[in-house]
């Protein structure tokens, strides 16, 4: 444990994007594992958005607003001087901040501040950095959660590792204290909770609560477990918060209090203060006060002139009864490995050196790789959604996921399918997870007709209630489970579901489906992500249906089952045509309306077409299926040069270098001056009454349009889009660490990791062991879902140097887009844990 710190200090953290003090409003970097609630570290070194419990908790502090929210503090006693300064380790209050009924605008208005703060973010990695010119140290918190793809349980880890690296910008020795402040909140989650009398909100249930102060690991683990025996075991908001400190040297004094005083007049806060700011140390009450009794932690050490001390702090929880959209609890996945908030330290920080080092290797592999600095800022800091509540494990281990979080509860329950088709991250980055979802989709949502529910219901021991199909969902789901398939190269896998997987695309061919006359073209009423129903073909279920006859002809072919291929085959290449020479219009593809009573295809200007429906209008993510299949190398499912103009049309069409004119009767996620691509665009005609969404812009749907535009060799316009999304995010007007849809960390935003693809035209088959890459020279981040390194592509193309970092890949052929694909002599493994770990691959010139 002693070497951990010494370690941890000496190694630095990568930096991707920099934030100046007037862009770290917004900023709410979460902080906690795949499943398991986080709090997040703000642009100013404040803790916000306390989502440790079992349910979104944005602006949420466990108190009212106030000054006794958590927060840590620093005492800093300089002897030439003979002065003490105590300030909560903070930047400013924004200008915003300073308006309030009753003077109480933001949390910890009343505490001294730093004056300076800057942020520094390379996901899972944050830094606030803050300076004085009152004050006589330099402090930067660092703050972080193991984040290792392949590993999910490590991921997974209920915990906020809070490093303040203090630095002594004197030549004299100084005294400096970190203290942790928080309150027992355990039955708090802000579900409970009244209207005072002069409008707050103050959340109840906390109950007589116990802080205990313990010790372990022969005493380097200090800290304080706090519980409760009063509130009902089986409440969601019941768990177990843990804040602990390590010490790595007799240099280091802990001190503590289990309670502060009465908090009448706030005065909790102020006898905290006082005791602080005396000599940095703290001095227990001897009982406990309130039924969510204040505790404080601190760690004093003597900073020699010039140095630096690292003082280490740690927030886990454990709160197992995780109900979402269940009637019942559920659970949590991470629960079943951890007893409670205290065994989480004790499992976790003698590891924590390695899982870190683990973290960085991934951060520093993709930041020296030869991707544009705006993709791996879109594709890194939209993971944040993994670690959100949008996504959690039920006890059995099955990845659920909202779509998104508003801010006290989930948006839109179900892991809905025709939104979870868009992102890329979880398969290319945790494959056993994703194939948790294929099962889910597969053998829980679906019943015997072939329909799948395109919202599946909790809990998964009872039987679902048939709630309604969503054409794009279903399709989708089928090229998801050739893409995990063909990842993992688990046959078994494929076969298990292989029956499945027949019905659920045989549902199309069902009377009243969506190809009846099954003829390769989606005719009937669609469902679909834009919460309408679309009457006749159209593009964008039209190419999620190719995508998935082609998946499954490939699927069928391998299984063995020829009748099932051909039909697909056949139906694949007849639809595939039918597309092209109906819906493509020169420059994109359209629908084609058809009156629901008749079966007749209609006119744009017929009085009597549907409302919602798309018509000739140039849809922003018209080419999704296009998409899907270019990241599972099922090549082009119409014609690529149709493929090609429809990315320029959509530019052309949907990209608005401003809003400030653009009149929006919907939601609005671009604002005034900013840029970005619309929904939907009508070059020729717009309906009366299109789909709701077509006026607004939303960041997953960009990503899609954007990879294609990558994908068609298209990357000055690629860029382009997504320089747009992030120039929106820039921590002042909006978090960097989430992209909003319907709800916060929004499920569709994880699009952006395909932009990593599109790039470096990388792509895996297990099956086959086949790995290949795009046209483009130089070092690629790679990754499978289970296994991850990097690929140098030199500059002539005659070598590839392929590494794997971690995990166990297998080779057979390896190829480059313009070369011929070269069959290695042998099949080869490569291991991080074995003697090879690099291969190089020769090319003819």
């Amino acid at each position: 444990m002693h070497s951990y710190l010494t370690q941890n200090l000496s190694q630095p953290w990568p930096i991707l994007k920099h934030y100046d003090q007037d862009h770290l409003y917004n900023i709410a970097l979460p902080l906690g594992g795949i499943g398991t609630g986080t709090v997040s570290l703000g642009g100013r070194g404040e803790l916000r958005d306390w989502e440790i419990g079992n349910k979104p908790a944005k602006k949420y502090s466990t108190v009212t607003i106030g000054n006794d929210a958590p927060f840590f503090s620093v005492f800093v006693n300089q002897p030439s001087t003979s002065s003490k300064i105590t300030k909560a380790l903070i930047g400013p209050v924004h200008p915003t901040e300073y308006l309030h009924y009753e003077g109480r605008a933001c949390n910890h208005h009343g505490l001294p501040r730093f004056r300076q703060a800057s942020f520094d973010a390379a996901y899972p990695f944050g830094v606030v950095n803050l300076s004085d010119s009152n004050m006589p140290i330099e402090v930067r918190i660092k703050g972080f959660n193991p984040f290792i793809p392949t590993d999910a349980e490590s991921s997974g880890i209920p915990i906020a590792v809070l490093y303040y690296e203090v630095t002594n910008l004197t030549n004299e020795i100084l005294d400096v204290s970190i203290c942790g402040s928080m309150r027992n909140f355990v039955g708090q989650d802000g579900s409970k909770y009244f209207i005072a009398g002069n409008g707050d909100y103050v959340p109840i249930g906390a109950k007589n609560n116990t802080n205990i102060y313990r010790e372990d690991f022969s005493g380097q683990l200090k800290g304080i477990y706090m519980n409760s025996t009063n509130i009902d075991p089986n409440d969601p908001a019941w768990g177990t918060i843990a804040l602990t400190t390590l010490v790595d040297s007799p240099n280091a004094i802990v001190t503590y209090r289990l309670s502060s005083i009465s908090n009448a007049w706030y005065h909790a806060l102020l006898d905290f203060w006082d005791d602080f700011s005396t000599d940095g140390t703290l001095h227990d009450k001897g009982q406990l006060i309130d039924d969510n009794p204040m505790a404080s932690l601190a760690v004093k050490k003597q900073i020699q002139p010039g140095g630096v001390e690292l003082f280490p702090f740690f927030i886990t929880w454990n709160f197992p009864n995780r109900m979402a959209w269940s009637p019942t609890i559920v659970g949590n996945y991470y629960s079943t490995l951890y007893k409670d908030a205290w065994d989480v330290c004790i499992q976790t920080l003698p590891h924590l050196a390695d899982l870190e080092m683990n973290t960085l290797d991934f951060i520093n592999l993709i930041l020296a790789s030869d991707y544009p600095g705006v993709l791996k800022e879109a594709a890194l800091f939209n993971l944040t959604t993994l670690r959100s509540q949008t996504v959690f494990r039920i006890a059995d281990g099955h990845l659920m996921a909202w779509e998104g979080v508003f801010d006290i509860f989930g948006s839109c329950l179900g892991s809905c399918t025709h939104v979870w088709n868009y992102e890329q991250a979880i398969a290319f980055l945790f494959g056993n997870l994703a194939k948790t979802m294929r099962d889910v989709e597969f053998n829980y949502a679906t019943f015997d007709d072939g329909a799948m529910n395109f919202r599946v219901q909790l809990p998964l021991t009872k039987p679902q209630v048939r709630t309604g199909t969503a054409a794009d969902g279903q399709m989708g789901c089928i090229m998801k489970m050739y893409r995990d398939w063909q990842l993992s190269g688990d046959d078994d896998f494929l076969k298990k579901n292989w029956q499945q997987i027949k019905k659920v695309l045989a549902f199309a061919w069902q009377p009243n489906s969506w190809d009846t006359d099954q003829d390769g073209v989606e005719e009937g009423a669609q469902p679909n992500t834009m919460d309408v129903t679309y009457y006749g073909p159209n593009p964008q279920c039209n190419f999620w249906y190719l995508g998935a006859l082609r998946a499954a002809y490939v699927m069928a072919s391998y299984i063995g089952d020829e009748d099932f291929a051909n039909k697909c085959g056949y139906l694949f290449m007849h639809g595939s045509t039918w597309v092209d020479n109906n819906l493509f219009n020169g420059e994109y593809y359209e629908q084609k309306i058809i009156d629901p009573e008749t079966g007749q295809f209609m006119s744009n200007d017929d009085a009597n077409v549907p409302d919602y429906q798309l018509g000739k209008g140039c849809l922003v993510d018209q080419l999704v299926g296009q998409m899907m299949s270019h990241v599972c190398n099922l090549g082009y499912l119409a014609s690529s040069t149709n493929i090609a103009m429809t990315c320029r049309s959509i530019l052309k069409y949907n990209y608005l270098d401003t809003f400030n004119e653009h009149f929006n009767n919907m939601r609005s996620f671009v604002i005034g001056d900013e840029s970005g691509l619309l929904m939907a665009s009508w070059p020729r005609g717009r309906l009366q009454f299109p789909f709701p969404y077509f006026s607004e812009a939303m960041t997953g749907f960009e990503y899609t349009a954007a990879c294609n535009m990558i994908y068609e060799n298209q990357t000055q316009e690629g860029l382009k889009c997504i320089q747009s999304i992030r120039n929106r995010f820039d921590g002042l007007k909006r978090n960097p660490f989430s992209e909003p849809e319907c709800g916060h960390h929004y499920g569709r935003s994880m699009t952006s990791w395909a932009t990593l693809l599109a790039w470096s035209g990388f792509h895996y088959s297990a099956v086959t062991r086949t790995m290949e890459f795009g046209d483009k020279t130089g070092v690629f981040f790679w990754s499978n879902g289970y296994s991850w390194g990097s690929c140098w592509i030199v500059k002539d193309k005659t070598k590839a140097h392929l590494t794997v970092v971690y995990g166990t890949v297998e080779i057979e052929f390896f190829g480059i887009k313009g070369k011929p694909m070269k069959k290695l002599l042998e099949r080869v493994i490569l291991s991080s844990t074995g003697d090879m770990k690099t291969l190089t691959i020769e090319f003819d010139d």
